[in-house]
């Protein structure tokens, strides 16, 4: 069956045709909130949450508050790079740190310890910061994450390793069982570059 959604400019879209414009979008602009797109398409913010689930799925965009962010570059894209811009390690997606910065530039990290070394340097250009929680994989804005310093868990990352998460209680209840420290973004951010 298929699946037509609204009349806009005279035609009917399919999801699969709103799916391949939203990708040459976010593949142009980075960042795109949900409200533009509903916009764009004249479609409601629900039918755009169904659309862009696939490519989220895909690990194409990321779910942002209130829009979506461009993870991984989509094939036939140049500038696509797989390496942490702080010290060239591979970046593991589950782990990726990534600092959305003025024209919407994206830099990605390897991990929470070189995002948040980068993000240090940055200082105010920085416009947003997004993590993965360890635990559950959910995105959690920088300024918000708890951070996990020196747990027994080892992920094969940068040293010290530092892990995120999005709610106190989990990075607390974590720490119970494998060790380390929990500390909120400013005392993180002391920590490493101080």
């Amino acid at each position: 069956m298929l699946d037509y959604n609204k009349f806009v400019e005279g035609i009917f879209i399919l999801q699969s045709e709103r799916q391949d414009k939203i990708k040459e979008l976010i593949k142009e602009r980075r960042n795109l909130k949900i409200s533009e797109i509903s916009e764009i398409f004249q479609v409601s913010e629900m039918t755009v949450h169904r659309d862009i689930k696939p490519l989220v799925n895909e690990g194409v965009i990321m779910k942002t508050f209130g829009g979506i962010t461009l993870v991984r570059e989509i094939p036939g894209n140049p500038e696509s790079n797989n390496e942490c811009i702080l010290c060239n390690s591979q970046i593991n997606p589950r782990f990726v740190y990534k600092i959305i910065l003025p024209e919407n530039r994206i830099e990605d990290t390897c991990c929470a310890l070189c995002g948040l070394v980068r993000q240090f340097q940055l200082g105010e250009s920085v416009i947003q910061a997004l993590c993965f929680d360890f635990l559950t994989g959910t995105t959690v804005s920088s300024f918000l994450a708890w951070y996990v310093f020196e747990s027994s868990i080892r992920v094969g990352c940068c040293k010290p390793q530092i892990l995120t998460f999005e709610r106190k209680d989990y990075a607390e209840k974590f720490v119970s069982s494998f060790g380390g420290k929990v500390m909120n973004f400013q005392e993180a951010i002391e920590k490493i570059c101080k």
